[in-house]
């Protein structure tokens, strides 16, 4: 049965675009440190309507890593910066589970929460890079299902800290001189396993109660933590039956966890290059791959399938590697797309490099419209991550030339009909959990 919703978009924002050459084009502005180009970008993204504008993050950096990665500003204070400059685009950003501290991402988030009026998100991260530990004082980084653990009482203390205060506990009444209510203030008083948090926190709930939680799991590990806790889930998919399965499996065990599967919304990937025709797409293409540098297009490839490829032949096959801990999405959707094809390294080095690993769309805006039809009429996405080749005419492209036509068919909205990042997303906001319950001067809940 065909989908009558409509799907949901949001724009990837890489500085140096999401081609591994995109930024060396000559119309195409770069830099994750471009203040005045991601202002842009964020405003083309809100005049095409779309759902939220999402920023990575690692917290490393080094002679051996993508001048996409290399240098870029903190994404926190970023999404601060640009609630100033937009007022209904949703606003996300990652940040690492496990080398952070609850509270006080928990109070960054918040903030950024009120000052734009109930459109944060958090992408929650367990941190895929090694070299991560070093800048914090670990000597080493912790394995990867520990990580997950941490992650989720991470996630479960942020969550209780947003909880301090019930809403309209701050009432600041000038007539008698009462500024809160304190029934309504919460200490949190968590023991766990990895982390001792008494709060209450220091900022009143967020307008949309908790912002929206991403989270882009696909290890064993990954999909319990994403269909636990995750409200948009980031996917890496190039086969529409493989990511039909995928949601499918998501949807599962959030119905098992106990969750409404409608409560999460699963958005792909995709770069899209868009042509006046087909041929005229295919020469953007091989433009761009003219100036691909191949050291840093295999860079890109060895971080997605977790080890170094510099010592394989280019022109063999690609070779059988160890399961990546580092970014196992990747590595299993790229490993399985070069055994489907019998791609060489090259190839693979070649293909990973036009899309930072995620589906590759090629072709006239009808026929791109086309694609993101198929996979949502199929059930396999409920929207899509838009990872432009370069910035910004790959993307005012984009907005000018496809979501009209996306419009058009009924598929995307014409305008926002709420305010908040849940209202774009159809999310229920989280009531307080002492709702209806009677709470005493600290707000320790007691039966009422």
């Amino acid at each position: 049965m065909a989908k009558t919703s409509q799907m949901h978009l949001g724009v990837f924002t890489l500085g140096t675009g999401h081609h591994v050459a995109g930024w060396r084009l000559k119309e195409a502005q770069a830099g994750a440190e471009n203040f005045q180009l991601i202002e842009q970008i964020a405003q083309t993204a809100e005049r095409g309507k779309f759902d939220l504008i999402f920023f990575a993050d690692a917290l490393n950096t080094g002679p051996k890593v993508h001048p996409s990665v290399m240098v870029r500003l903190e994404p926190l204070t970023l999404l601060a910066a640009l609630a100033m400059r937009t007022s209904h685009i949703g606003l996300a950003a990652t940040a690492s589970s496990t080398y952070s501290d609850p509270y006080n991402l928990a109070r960054m988030f918040a903030s950024i929460d009120h000052l734009s009026g109930g459109r944060a998100a958090w992408n929650v991260v367990t941190g895929a890079f090694p070299e991560a530990a070093g800048n914090f004082g670990h000597a080493n980084h912790p394995p990867h299902d520990l990580r997950y653990a941490i992650a989720t009482e991470f996630v479960k203390v942020v969550k209780g800290l947003w909880d301090s205060w019930e809403d309209g506990a701050i009432v600041m009444n000038k007539a008698t001189g009462q500024f809160a209510d304190l029934s309504k203030m919460h200490e949190l008083n968590h023991k766990g396993e990895y982390f001792s948090v008494k709060g209450p926190l220091n900022i009143s709930r967020p307008p949309q109660g908790y912002p929206v939680i991403i989270q882009a799991g696909a290890s064993e590990a990954g999909r319990d933590l994403a269909s636990s806790i995750g409200e948009v889930i980031f996917a890496v998919q190039q086969d529409v039956g493989v990511a039909k399965a995928f949601a499918d499996d998501l949807r599962a065990r959030a119905a098992k966890a106990g969750r409404d599967p409608a409560s999460m919304k699963i958005m792909p990937g995709v770069c899209p290059i868009i042509g006046s025709s087909e041929a005229d797409a295919k020469a953007k293409l091989a433009a761009l791959g003219e100036f691909s540098d191949p050291v840093s297009a295999l860079k890109v490839l060895s971080e997605r399938l977790g080890q170094d490829l510099s010592p394989y032949p280019l022109d063999g096959p690609v070779p059988t590697l160890p399961q990546s801990t580092v970014m196992q999405g990747h590595a299993v959707t790229l490993s399985a797309l070069a055994k489907k094809h019998n791609m060489t390294l090259r190839e693979l080095r070649d293909y990973a490099a036009s899309a930072m690993g995620h589906r590759l769309l090629l072709g006239t805006p009808e026929q791109i419209a086309d694609g993101l039809e198929e996979w949502f009429v199929a059930g396999a996405a409920d929207g899509f991550n838009i990872m432009p080749p370069w910035f910004p005419g790959a993307f005012n492209d984009f907005v000018d030339q496809v979501v009209p036509i996306l419009q058009k068919r009924g598929l995307f909205r014409t305008e926002y009909t709420g305010h908040t990042l849940r209202d774009h997303l159809g999310l229920p906001r989280p009531s307080h959990p002492t709702a209806g319950m009677a709470t005493d001067a600290i707000g320790q809940a007691v039966a009422s």
